[in-house]
């Protein structure tokens, strides 16, 4: 249900300030242009989207990248059984949420591996 979270999202972010959009997610069985146009609808509202994807379906990893590259976040993939690496991954999003691209860096260069990566990703618009 991609495309309802990101439409609610939307729609919050018009009543309210959000800072960013973290969405976890296995498989994508939507439609692929219904999900891309309630993207650009949340980026029109300046929300970026953080998409974590678990496992190795194409599909959801086209889709997901896709979102991530229309609202201005960023895609992170992460194995089946990685607690750890969800765990930063979604530090790293709030993180982002609270202080913005400069505390991201920041917090990326202090933690270094994936959450480095997703910081450098974020600042070039990756």
């Amino acid at each position: 249900q991609l495309r309802r979270v990101l439409e609610h999202a939307a729609e919050e972010a018009r009543r309210t300030p959000i800072g960013a959009l973290v969405y976890v997610g296995d498989c994508f069985e939507e439609h692929h242009e219904a999900v891309t146009k309630a993207a650009a609808a949340l980026s029109l509202r300046g929300v970026p989207a953080f998409m974590f994807h678990e496992g190795e379906d194409p599909r959801a990893a086209h889709t997901f990248r896709e979102v991530a590259l229309l609202t201005k976040g960023v895609y992170a993939g992460f194995n089946e059984g990685a607690a750890q690496q969800l765990r930063d991954l979604l530090k790293a999003a709030a993180v982002y949420a609270a202080g913005g691209e400069v505390a991201l860096t920041e917090y990326g260069e202090r933690m270094g591996g994936e959450v480095l990566r997703l910081a450098r990703a974020m600042r070039s618009g990756e």
